[in-house]
């Protein structure tokens, strides 16, 4: 029996659980590997591993928050939809605008980065003919999208095999060389501004929740895919966490611009560093071509109601994709990539990311029917570590996406204002 076409301006629900659960992984292996780690061990120092088990306990708090609400409200918009119909439309707003602004700059950020590993000379024109290519991948539908995910997913999962097998095989700095001069009390102050950090990299399932308009049986499948999405990353996290700190000297890890590239060219196998090279290239197509169709589908839900222009919502074509908002989105990733330094908002996009969630925690408290597995006190956890997360991440960070936050706190209540003057009229 055919499957009946959906309403006019809905999407079709086409993915599976294997498909939704390889656009999560996609999405977070690509920007916590090769992004993420540095940073982080330069905050936590010897304890980045305990760094990367409390963004984790904070991921999984939001992971089952979204699984529950993703459930009852299968739409596109992920939080968004969820914050309006639990809380009200501005902590709605702030969910959405959030994400909007933070993951546009984090799609410019993976662009840059696939650029300067495949042609450092040409980093620019080429991190912009990749949103051009993957936006025309997005337009030829969902399914397309998801085929592209795991191919490029398992080009990363392989390069993550080899970079673990270089480690293993080593040299390896003497113990005492491992732990000198950064386990003091500094560290463990830099545990959360890690956290952070690395909470950027366990992002990756919320595109699965704002795919939900477009995913079979959305009940069964987008609890599954999320949590096992989470679950992998986590493994893959706190594994390369402890090989790389077996493997590479402090001060290198610390200051590394390609930390898994340096785990190769330091080990026994560093005539395999042109594999990293291309694995990390693959892995940033991957949480960009994840990224663009997240922050689209969130930018269709919120033009849907009318929170950002109502051209936005148009839903069409021959594959029924919102192409209005995934064009905008790309040619908004084009503006940034060719006027600012993209490579800067990391911190920013956590900021962003963690206010998004801390909503998400607190419509999923508000929930009457709940499984087992997720009581009250885990959406009160999720919430007090996102704002925790939040307030320690590097001041430049929070203050700047504050600002944005802030500013489109203030574009929406002139709105507001002018639409309800015009009605009293």
């Amino acid at each position: 029996m055919a499957t009946p076409p959906p309403p006019p301006g809905q999407l079709q629900r086409r993915l599976g659980v294997v498909d939704s659960t390889a656009i999560g992984l996609g999405s977070m292996l690509g920007a916590g590997v090769f992004v993420v780690f540095s940073p982080a061990a330069a905050l936590a120092g010897p304890l980045l591993t305990l760094a990367v088990a409390v963004a984790g306990v904070v991921a999984y708090c939001n992971a089952v928050a979204s699984a529950q609400l993703a459930a009852k409200y299968p739409s596109s918009g992920g939080t968004y939809v969820y914050g309006r119909r639990q809380l009200g439309e501005w902590p709605g707003f702030i969910a959405g605008w959030g994400f909007v602004t933070g993951k546009t700059a984090s799609c410019a950020a993976m662009a840059l980065t696939f650029g300067q590993y495949l042609a450092p000379g040409f980093a620019t024109p080429v991190a912009v003919a990749a949103v051009v290519v993957l936006t025309g991948v997005n337009l030829l539908g969902i399914t397309r999208t998801a085929l592209l995910t795991k191919v490029l997913l398992a080009m990363v999962l392989a390069t993550i095999a080899f970079v673990a097998a270089a480690a293993l095989t080593g040299p390896h700095p003497a113990a005492g060389a491992a732990a000198a001069g950064t386990a003091d009390g500094q560290n463990a102050w830099g545990v959360l501004p890690a956290a952070g950090l690395m909470f950027f990299a366990f992002a990756g399932y919320a595109r699965i929740a704002t795919l939900g308009e477009e995913v079979k049986d959305p009940g069964r499948t987008i609890p599954r895919a999320i949590l096992g999405a989470l679950g992998g990353a986590f493994l893959i996290y706190m594994g390369l966490a402890a090989l790389l700190q077996w493997h590479l000297p402090p001060a290198q890890l610390a200051g590394s611009t390609a930390p898994l590239l340096d785990a190769v060219t330091s080990s026994r196998l560093s005539p395999g560093a042109p594999l990293v090279q291309a694995g990390a290239a693959a892995a940033c197509l991957g949480a960009l071509l994840a990224l663009i169709t997240g922050v689209g589908r969130t930018a269709m839900a919120m033009a849907r109601e009318r929170d950002l222009p109502a051209p936005l919502a148009r839903v069409g074509g021959a594959h029924t994709v919102p192409y209005a908002a995934e064009l905008t989105v790309a040619a908004a990733v084009i503006v940034l990539l060719l006027s600012t330094n993209v490579l800067t908002v990391v911190g920013f996009s956590s900021f962003g990311v963690l206010v998004y969630y801390a909503v998400t925690n607190a419509a999923a408290f508000t929930l009457r029917a709940r499984p087992w597995h997720a009581p009250r006190w885990l959406n009160v956890l999720g919430f007090l570590g996102c704002l925790l997360l939040a307030v320690t991440l590097p001041p430049g960070s929070a203050l700047g996406m504050a600002a944005v936050l802030a500013a489109g706190a203030a574009g929406r209540f002139l709105v507001l204002r002018r639409r309800r003057k015009a009605a009293a009229e």
